[in-house]
């Protein structure tokens, strides 16, 4: 079960952070300093930018950065040499109020990092899984199958035996926030561009279970959520400042998000 804070592999996140001044800057510094698991590698006050090594979950490095009271925006993901083999982001909703992001980064050929922060879920485990299809025109039902390209059964994330696509379970807290770091071995992001993450309404049972479908989805339920696989920018790579969709600000647009989620909850808007 993927549990909030660490994993094995480090990522460098490039955050715009909104500073006007040195003293905001002096802000966003002592916020990241002495936190386990963030290594601060650039802050530029003048371009709003932040720029951190990290094993813990992109939501935790946001959290932290508004803790100086300064809004923070996730404009980029890689490797810790400042490459990748490629970014990818699911932006997942669903008929209720389940809503949230899922972002993958390939960190080398073998190792694929899952991060992302889901909102509104009932507090538990959940499974979560990529799906074969990116097919939304029945929210969750037209996602098809899990990513199986191997013809396997399905398993945990740790199995030999497993679809690509198993990432076993995520847990909401108290109050809905399911929080996330994983890394995995079987996924790559070029295989997974336009499939669907689906996050389900109850716990995967890894393949363990008694239930017919047990080997079939884990026997987790339908989904609550889902949202399609789309590529995603890296380090450096997303200059924009201004959605070229409704013209609205990235302040403007981390404050919608906030707002259409939770009082408490800020997932980390996909620019």
């Amino acid at each position: 079960m993927a549990e909030p804070g660490a994993s094995g592999s480090s990522c460098r996140l490039e955050f715009a952070v909104q500073m006007r001044c040195q003293s905001c800057a002096d802000a966003v510094r002592a916020a990241l300093e002495g936190a386990p698991g963030v290594r601060l590698l650039e802050l530029r006050p003048e371009a709003q930018s932040v720029l951190v090594e990290t094993t813990v979950a992109a939501e935790r490095v946001r959290e932290l950065l508004e803790r100086s009271g300064r809004r923070a925006v996730l404009k980029g993901m890689g490797g810790s040499d400042d490459a990748s083999l490629g970014a990818a982001v699911a932006a997942l909703s669903g008929p209720g109020a389940v809503r949230g992001l899922v972002r993958f980064l390939q960190v080398s050929p073998t190792r694929c990092l899952v991060d992302g922060a889901v909102d509104g879920l009932p507090p538990g485990p959940h499974g979560l899984h990529v799906h074969e299809f990116g097919d939304l025109s029945q929210p969750c039902d037209s996602c098809g199958g899990h990513f199986n390209p191997d013809g396997e059964h399905h398993g945990g994330p740790q199995d030999q035996h497993r679809h690509a696509g198993d990432l076993g379970n995520i847990w909401a807290d108290a109050e809905g926030r399911a929080s996330f770091r994983m890394e995995d071995s079987r996924l790559k992001v070029w295989d997974i561009i336009g499939r669907s993450v689906v996050v389900a309404a109850g716990e995967d049972d890894l393949g363990r279970g008694s239930h017919p479908l047990s080997r079939v989805t884990g026997n987790s339920g339908p989904g609550l959520a889902c949202g399609v696989v789309a590529r995603a920018a890296g380090l450096f790579q997303n200059p924009k400042r201004v959605c070229s969709c409704d013209g609205v600000t990235l302040w403007e647009e981390r404050d919608r998000m906030t707002a259409a989620t939770s009082p408490t909850a800020a997932p980390i808007p996909h620019l």
